[in-house]
């Protein structure tokens, strides 16, 4: 008789040390003791479609088993995985780790259990473990086979070119082709194969483990990355389909999320039979609110299924630690027992961080090249190559990312940061080099608009638990990464390690726009720089000609490089329109190419940064104006084409679907940062940028200073240019408003009619039998709309009806109605009672709504129908069913301020809805000719260092760069509803020239260089923050209190 055969582990089988690090357990505990009894075989199918036979008691839990798996598997973090099987219902069920076994499974020799990722973080940095990494890769491989994980064809290209990456390494024509042909990695994959390779061939030199992370910086850009789709029904009876993400639960149509409730906003989640319920938390802010949401599931059981999934879900990301039991009641139960077991996110990571584990090599069953793990504990001393996000920078000099890298990579152990710790860190060498990029369809940098910054941020957990997992050693990206939405970013930077005073390595991986991560100058670096530059305010006029200048060469690279890269793509734009468009911006921007060197030489010299100074005064900017200005007077007449530009372009996408989809798709990339016709518009903006930035210097300078004469001829010069186009600007801001206006909207024809002009939007309260209802307002020179946001794919919002300003009379009815800041709309065939938010809201309406009606009245009679299926307007509110129709939308696309689609996310028109406010045509020329760029220091409420960032404002928000070189904002602000002070003494800022924005919870603190440029960002912000009443138009003369 021989021994019996030892069955080998995944590490045993490398020649590895049996571990015991099992996920769920505490440093130093050991497995579970098999409880006795007969011991039956259970099935479990890993991720690497190799199945495994375990061998455990009837009476064990749950527990037992995966334990098991994850020792077999040398698996440290274990609590992102889980067990699913089909129950006898036939539908996919996790294996309950509390409960037995033999209860759970019917007929456990004929069960397969399958061990798939369970809990999707929302950064694989998270991972600490090269082990983890393969696993998920795996789970991905799985998703993309199955049509689970969709995306566009470049998406899955890539994605699948890492795979082949990984499983035979460099690419070789004939061999790729061959593998591709044998292995089967997404439906239709021939199609594909020509990109495969395309992609494959960039990869040369990247390890396995390289490959993995790379796909996993791909795939969770992707938006159904980790989605587990539960078909149901709203109210409506429209089929949608409910997820459960790190954030919340999502809402589906299709494949394209509608709709997002965060675990923030969720008060209870329960199901009643086949109805499944969320209560939410009140909104105080609302008048009219909808605090639970119903959707009806197939079944009792999907209810419940999906029910145990967001408890699971919400205790993995939200909690700090795993929730207590329930004590159990002595006579009556009542609702379910069920509880999340094991351990949160929170755990996983400190328990990794905290303790020592080896390297265990382990065996990939499909790759072709062995794992090269280091077994030794200790970190590496040079410098190791590590992966950046999309948002990227680079610290320090480093070598060319070009360099191939070695096929044997000494790898150090990973460690997890603290972001606190992370931003008391400075590094070595604070450079910075601006990453490339392509176009790309991607989850543009924004602010979710209940106040805070949106952009390459972290989860909100990472927030509360201030605890990021890092890895000091992990693989470098390639040359190309993807985007949210599948389209290619070009990295070519690499990121240098920044030691920390402890000797520990920060997380690299943290973006330093939102996380306290990035290098923190000291105060000493500040000094320095104060004595070093001028000081005299004509030097920081100029040099806000120069920062803005750059804003301004960037936007008109917008329409010349990007715009046109994507024109040429595409034959849908007719060549005479292409011919005018591009015949009016190629001038100019080379024109303003050269404007902004001979700046950059002038600051340059003012400075002091040349021996040039020595040889004359070169302490003056007007000369310099007064030359570009009588240059660009010979330009005029493509200034003055402008507006017909503008016009064709419009024509033509009305004419061509082909252009309007073109136009539309262009707007989703990043680059295009705002509404593609406000870039056409730039050239006749700039024009009143220079004219105020030269009456300041002329109000400066004294009448005998050598640059007033010059600076006072360019002022003239550039008064009389934009005399001559402003009526031209006027119109066209008008248009373009219109313009952008329909795209909001849906349910109405004819916007865009000669004539019409914009005057305010905004959101008012509309009562109705159902009492106040939130509604978003438009109002024109002839009609008064009214709408609301619904849950559509498109972030559109639909119109309720219109009102005719014809023979309307406007007045306050607080007192009749008992609704504070309320006034009444009494029409021809219809009254309607509203309510403001504020009473300095309710002034702005009603002085507004009364011009209106005196344009009305000096007009020929009533304005045309608008609405495309226009509701009589005869039927009163409480009899709407429009409204009626539409409430439930309303409610829960209030609640959820996550970005609904890449589509209207985040205009103007949504903040107002989101922030309650409103605005006028007069706050957005006020807001066109505010518009200020510059260094800023920026700094939470909650951190120690300030960090610089390019920071421009335009169009109501703040654009946040790493630097002016930047072809595209990481994250942006809008100020809508935002306040700004000066910090007090309690808030310990003991710093000169800081301003504080707020919003209820949201302070931000940023700091300026100088007195000047202090006072001109307070005024621009103010500009945006209070909004403007008719008859006091603030002007950037005044003097504001700080």
């Amino acid at each position: 008789m021989g021994e019996p055969e030892q069955r080998l582990t995944t590490g045993s089988r490398l020649g590895a040390q049996e571990s015991t690090g099992i996920s769920t357990l505490e440093p130093g505990q050991r497995p579970p003791v098999m409880p006795p009894g007969r011991q039956i075989p259970i099935k479990v199918h890993m991720l690497d479609d190799t199945e495994e036979v375990f061998d455990v008691s009837q009476r064990a839990p749950g527990k037992i088993l995966f334990d098991l798996v994850c020792t077999h598997l040398n698996l440290i973090e274990g609590d992102y995985f889980g067990l699913e099987y089909q129950d006898h219902r036939k539908m996919t069920v996790w294996l309950d780790l509390l409960k037995p076994i033999m209860k759970q499974l019917r007929r456990p020799k004929q069960t397969v259990l399958r061990f798939v990722v369970k809990f999707f973080p929302p950064d694989h940095t998270q991972l600490l473990e090269e082990l983890t990494r393969y696993l998920f890769a795996l789970q991905v491989k799985q998703d993309l086979a199955s049509s689970r994980l969709t995306c566009n064809d470049s998406s899955a290209a890539l994605l699948i070119s890492h795979i082949v990456q990984s499983e035979i390494g460099d690419f070789d024509e004939a061999q790729s082709r061959r593998h591709l042909r044998e292995n089967k990695y997404i439906p239709d994959q021939e199609a594909l194969e020509d990109k495969i390779a395309e992609f494959h061939g960039k990869h040369v030199g990247q390890t396995p483990a390289e490959s993995d992370y790379q796909l996993l910086e791909v795939a969770r850009r992707l938006e159904m990355y980790g989605v587990r789709l539960h078909p149901a029904k709203d109210r409506e009876g429209t089929k949608i389909n409910l997820a459960v993400a790190h954030t919340g639960i999502l809402v589906l149509q299709g494949h394209t999320k509608i709709n997002a409730f965060n675990w923030s906003k969720v008060r209870k989640l329960s199901f009643k039979r086949k109805r499944f319920l969320i209560k939410l938390r009140p909104d105080m802010n609302q008048s009219s609110f909808q605090d639970t949401l119903e959707f009806l599931m197939a079944s009792r059981n999907c209810c419940k299924v999906l029910w145990k999934i967001c408890v699971e879900y919400h205790a993995f990301f939200r909690l700090f630690e795993e929730p207590k039991p329930k004590p159990k009641p002595v006579l009556f139960t009542r609702g379910s027992s069920f509880r999340f077991s094991g351990r949160t996110q929170k755990q996983v990571l400190d328990y990794v961080r905290d303790s020592e584990f080896k390297k265990i090599p382990f065996e990939r069953k499909h790759s072709k090249i062995r794992s090269n793990v280091s077994l030794s504990p200790k970190p590496t001393e040079r410098p190791s190559e590590v992966p950046k996000q999309s948002a990227s920078y680079t610290f320090g000099d480093q070598p060319d990312s070009s360099t191939k890298p070695s096929r044997q990579v000494n790898e150090a152990p990973m460690v997890a940061v603290c972001l606190e710790d992370t931003a008391r860190q400075q590094c070595r060498s604070p450079s910075l080099k601006k990453s490339p990029q392509e176009d790309r369809k991607q989850e543009r940098a924004e602010e979710d608009v209940d106040g805070g910054i949106r952009g390459k941020a972290q989860s909100k957990q990472q927030t509360e638990h201030p605890i990021t997992g890092s890895v000091a050693n992990s693989p470098r990206l390639s040359e190309t990464s993807v985007n949210s939405h599948g389209g290619l970013t070009a990295q070519r930077s690499v990121l240098s390690p920044c030691l920390s005073p402890d000797g520990r390595q920060p997380s690299p991986l943290t973006s330093p726009l939102l996380n306290d991560a990035g290098c923190v100058r000291t105060d000493d670096e500040d000094e320095g720089r104060r004595k070093r530059f001028p000081t005299d305010k004509a030097y920081f006029i100029a040099k806000e000609v120069l920062t803005t200048e750059r804003t301004y060469l960037k936007d008109l690279e917008v329409i010349t490089v990007s715009f046109k890269n994507a024109v040429s793509k595409d034959e849908a734009m007719p060549d005479s329109l292409r011919n005018i468009i591009f015949s009016n911006f190629d001038p100019l921007y080379t024109f303003h190419s050269g404007f902004l060197k001979e700046i950059e030489q002038r600051l340059a010299l003012w400075e002091g940064r040349s021996n040039a100074h020595i040889k004359g005064d070169y302490q003056r900017i007007g000369d310099v104006m007064l030359k570009n200005i009588q240059g660009m007077k010979q330009l005029t007449a493509l200034l003055q084409r402008h507006s017909e530009v503008l016009v064709q372009l419009e024509q033509a996408a009305r004419s061509s679907r082909k252009q309007e989809v073109l136009c539309r798709e262009f707007e989703l990339q990043k680059v295009c940062y705002l509404p593609l016709n406000i870039f056409f518009l730039r050239p006749l903006h700039r024009l009143m940028h220079y004219k105020q930035i030269l009456e300041r210097l002329c109000k400066h300078y004294p009448p005998n200073h050598a640059d007033f004469r010059d600076s006072r001829a360019a002022l003239a010069d550039i008064s009389e240019m934009a005399a001559q186009l402003h009526g031209t600007m006027i119109k066209m801001e008008n248009f373009q408003k219109l313009l952008e206006l329909k795209k909001d909207l849906i349910g109405i024809d004819n916007l865009v009619i000669p004539g019409r002009e914009f005057i305010r939007l905004g959101c008012l309260s509309k009562l109705s039998g159902k009492g106040l209802q939130q509604r978003m307002f438009f109002l024109f020179n002839d009609v008064l709309l009214y709408t609301s946001r619904g849950m559509t794919a498109s972030n559109q919002f639909k119109v309720h009806g219109q009102l005719q300003l014809y023979g309307m009379t406007v007045t306050e009815s607080e007192d009749e109605w008992g609704v504070p800041h309320s006034f009444t709309l009494f029409g021809p065939r219809q009254t309607v009672v509203v309510a403001a938010s504020t009473a300095a809201e309710m002034d702005k309406w009603i002085e507004d709504i009364k011009m209106a009606i005196d344009l009305a009245e000096k007009s020929n009679g009533p304005a045309p129908e608008l609405l495309a299926s226009s509701p009589p307007e005869s039927k009163s509110p409480e009899d709407s069913t429009v409204d009626q129709e539409s409430e439930d939308d309303l409610s829960s696309s209030r609640t959820s301020l996550e970005r609904q689609s890449p589509h209207r996310g985040n205009t103007t028109v949504h903040v107002c809805w989101h922030r309650n406010t409103s605005v006028s045509m007069i706050d957005f020329s006020i807001a066109v000719e505010n518009q200020l760029s510059g260094n800023l220091l920026r700094k939470f409420k909650n951190s120690n260092g300030w960090q610089k960032l390019w920071v421009v404002f335009t169009n109501f928000s703040l654009f946040f760069y790493k630097s002016h070189q930047d072809d595209f904002p990481l994250a942006s602000l809008p100020l809508l509803g935002y306040s700004v002070t000066i910090p007090s003494e309690s808030e310990n800022i003991h710093k000169d020239y800081v301003f504080k924005l707020h919003f209820k919870s949201h302070v931000y603190y940023f700091r300026s260089e100088s007195e000047y440029t202090f006072e001109r960002w307070m005024e621009v912000i103010r500009s945006a923050t209070s909004s403007a009443c008719r008859t006091r138009i603030l002007s950037h003369k005044d003097s504001h209190p700080y």
